[in-house]
């Protein structure tokens, strides 16, 4: 299958989302470093903010696909997202303004994410064979942006000041906007509000970009500042818990002043799963019911996923700043490059990945999307058991294991290199190692998923049922930062209970994939 073949949209969003994801993974990669070296915050304070920050980012998501499935549109929302999180990323380069910085990316991630992915499924007819194909594309362009943000970024906040790696962060969004802006003839009518007949943006849609963009920033900044006026019994909040409340009651202001700003019954509407714009009442069939319980279930299961991947922010990354030798040629090599290492194997295995689905789905060996997604997750706990073993030399400093390990002798020849550098540390190729393999299940997992929001939600509130997918991914980037300091109460390897989490999780799946199918029917 030729990537030509690929409607012509798909590239416009492909670099729309390199340039987002560019500024996002940028700001991740430095935000635990910055918050730690730079702040001398305590670690568990520095794992907390990053918590509460990425899964406030993938909660956002649900609201702002609501907004756009019954008001916006996905491509206004798309805008309106671009506009407040360039705002945000351009506010880290102050340090007094971390805070409203990070609301900020918070509102603006809820607009901007689960519609990018749903325009990207409307690009192809309901039985297309080449939907996973087109996300696995979609995919290596978040990728792309992902493999650079932290060798620029991480340069030049680690090197020459954090501000300027934030600032690179909220240029790319910034980018990324005009990309989009740049595209918008050859989208054609997808992404705009229900029943509108157009394939351009008028001069309302322009007054709804800046009421929003306004209202976000204006909201940010107001409940910060407001709140600090409550005296103690607020004090006793933490900034980070403030920043959580802030960003939960701007979505809900902004939809709530849409929802009673209309004398019709939208909430009810979509309870019953009919939309108010859709010309009339069109209740939810039982076949629908089923296909979204097939999302939800599987929902839940990828928190399992995300919860262990999401240490590469956290964990992994402290992990390759305090106990990997990164030292090269009298080159000490920044922590952050580390995270690089995933996106870069995405965009290398991505065209494989697209053509291997495809060729498997035109066969009598296709994989339903949960036998995909559990391959996903049995893959991530084998890169963890990788991780366990790296861990244990560097705190064991027990160089004799080295030649016991399970590799080849190939690697064995240059294991003071690979394996061993000094007291507490190990050679970078253990992470390496983990982030190849974590990559592997990823590519079984993520854009799958995303496709099959798509293939299985009913059409009218695609954007919202994006964001509930999303809403587990929420969930599991707040465990993820959260992981080690609640298993330190039980005195608990992280690994090993990634491990033990992801592998049983997947065994799981495995057993439901027949009940699923039977209940995606034929869409998944």
């Amino acid at each position: 299958m030729s990537i030509k073949s690929h409607p012509k949209g798909l590239y416009v969003l492909f670099f729309t989302e390199a340039w987002e994801r560019f500024s996002y993974y940028g700001m991740r990669a430095l935000l635990v470093l910055y918050l730690v070296k730079h702040l001398n915050m305590a670690r568990h304070n520095a794992l907390e903010i990053y918590a509460l920050y990425t899964g406030l980012v993938y909660f956002t998501p649900m609201i702002g696909g609501y907004l756009a499935d019954k008001y916006l549109g996905a491509r206004k929302a798309i805008i309106i997202g671009g506009l407040v999180m360039a705002l945000g990323h351009l506010a880290m380069a102050f340090e007094s303004l971390l805070y409203p910085a990070l609301g900020l990316l918070i509102v603006g991630n809820g607009f901007f994410k689960p519609n990018i992915s749903t325009i990207v499924g409307g690009l192809y007819e309901e039985h297309d064979p080449r939907r996973d194909g087109g996300f696995t594309i979609f995919y290596m362009g978040i990728n792309l942006g992902a493999f650079f943000s932290p060798l620029v970024c991480g340069t030049l906040g680690e090197n020459y000041g954090w501000d300027w790696g934030f600032s690179a962060a909220g240029i790319g969004m910034t980018i990324g906007l005009l990309v989009f802006l740049m595209g918008q003839k050859i989208l054609g009518p997808k992404g705009f509000p229900p029943h509108t007949n157009r394939e351009k943006l008028i001069a309302k849609d322009y007054i709804d970009i800046g009421v929003y963009t306004a209202v976000s920033v204006v909201f940010v900044f107001g409940f910060l500042r407001f709140w600090e006026f409550f005296g103690p019994m607020w004090q006793a909040f933490s900034m980070t818990h403030k920043t959580a409340l802030s960003a939960a009651l701007i979505m809900a202001v902004l939809s709530a002043g849409k929802l009673f700003s209309r004398k019709n019954k939208a909430v009810a509407a979509t309870l019953a799963g009919s939309s108010e714009d859709d010309g009339g009442d069109a209740p939810v069939t039982w076949e629908e019911w089923q296909r979204i319980i097939v999302i939800c279930i599987i929902s839940v299961f990828v928190i399992f996923f995300w919860m262990g991947f999401e240490q590469a922010g956290g964990t992994l990354t402290l992990f390759a700043d305090q106990q990997t030798d990164r030292n090269f040629m009298g080159y000490e090599i920044p922590a952050s490059y580390f995270q690089s290492i995933n996106p870069l194997a995405i965009m290398l295995l991505a065209p494989i990945f697209s053509v291997l689905w495809f060729r498997l789905d035109e066969s009598r060996y296709a994989l339903s999307t949960p036998a995909k997604m559990a391959a996903g997750m049995i893959t991530l706990g084998l890169g963890f058991i990788v991780m366990y073993f790296g861990q244990s030399l560097a705190f064991s400093g027990d160089t004799t294991k080295v030649v016991s390990m399970p590799f080849t002798n190939g690697f064995q020849v240059f294991a003071s290199d690979i394996y061993w550098r000094e007291f507490g540390k190990v050679g970078p190729l253990w992470l390496a190692m983990v982030y190849l393999i974590h990559t592997i299940g990823e590519l079984c997992l993520s854009p799958i998923g995303l496709s099959m929001v798509t293939k299985l939600s009913p059409e009218r509130f695609v954007s919202l049922m994006m964001g509930i997918w999303f809403v587990s991914s929420a969930l599991s980037n707040y465990l993820a930062g959260r992981l080690e300091e609640l298993l330190s109460i039980y005195q608990l390897n992280i690994y090993v209970f990634l491990i033990m989490s992801s592998i049983g999780a997947g065994i799981l799946l495995l057993a439901l994939t027949p009940l699923l199918n039977k209940w995606s029917h034929g869409r998944a």
